[in-house]
């Protein structure tokens, strides 16, 4: 089985960055885990073996093939449900997933990385968990280590606490990808936050806060959603801001004070 360069595939074989990943989901036989693409099955075998219920999303109708007889009993069983589709199509209610009722856990394709993450923070049926394995400077633009802030860590960070749990140089995949990879566990997975302020409203006011990089924040949303300047002043003064503060300087505790002011 060769991996597909249009479907973003590349092999974990490092059997240490499995048990990783399996010990980072805490999989136990009470589980049910949503892999995405699992390839030719090394974390499925993982996960199985630690008791879990596992849905696997392939969109690879060869490897279909090839899961399906290497996995024969497990599917006999039950313990395992292979589904052939594209994971921006799957369709939560089919399949029974409520929210925190299952663990996401997956090596995925890193060319939909965002997309996936933006999936299923943002959907009703959130996991209890994420565990997934991603190019490693996106796991450290999720959790921000250098303090600078981006579109996709504050968006992370409003549903779930984001930790990069180990990384795995390139050569531990087949074929080897051009860049290392980070396994990163997303937990503490809630929309808690949008009780106090608007969904909408926050990504709209994230979104035009880091539109130009260069600007300064107020100046950025004076622009991109029209809230007058004065007013704006008048925030950062109660926030203790400076004027010059830009968005990758804001806390997600920031963030979500402007909104709420905004919103006041």
């Amino acid at each position: 089985m060769k991996a597909k360069k249009s479907l973003g595939q590349n092999f974990l074989k490092s059997k240490q960055a499995l048990r990783d990943i399996v010990q980072a989901g805490e999989v136990t036989e009470k589980d049910t885990i949503l892999e995405i693409g699992p390839g030719k099955g090394a974390l499925t075998g993982e996960l199985l073996a630690h008791g879990g219920t596992v849905i696997a999303i392939e969109k690879d109708r060869e490897l279909i093939t090839y899961l399906s007889e290497k996995f024969k009993a497990e599917i006999a069983t039950k313990k395992l449900l292979l589904i052939e589709d594209d994971i921006l199509d799957f369709e939560f209610s089919i399949y029974k997933l409520s929210a925190t009722t299952y663990k996401l856990i997956a090596n995925i394709p890193y060319n939909i990385t965002g997309a996936i993450i933006r999936k299923f923070c943002e959907a009703e049926q959130q996991p209890e968990r994420m565990v997934l394995l991603v190019q490693k400077e996106v796991a450290e633009r999720i959790v921000a280590r250098d303090k600078k802030e981006s579109i996709l860590s504050i968006s992370v960070k409003a549903y779930g606490t984001p930790k990069i749990i180990a990384k795995v140089p390139a050569r531990y995949f087949s074929p080897a990808p051009k860049v290392d990879s980070a396994i990163i566990a997303i937990t503490n997975i809630s929309k808690n936050m949008f009780t106090a302020v608007s969904e909408q409203s926050f990504f709209e006011i994230v979104r035009s806060g880091f539109a130009h990089k260069r600007k300064v924040l107020i100046k950025n949303l004076e622009e991109g959603v029209s809230i007058p300047k004065e007013k704006l002043l008048i925030i950062w003064e109660q926030l203790t801001l400076s004027p010059n503060v830009r968005a990758e300087e804001l806390s997600l505790e920031n963030w979500g004070q402007i909104v709420q002011k905004l919103q006041d």
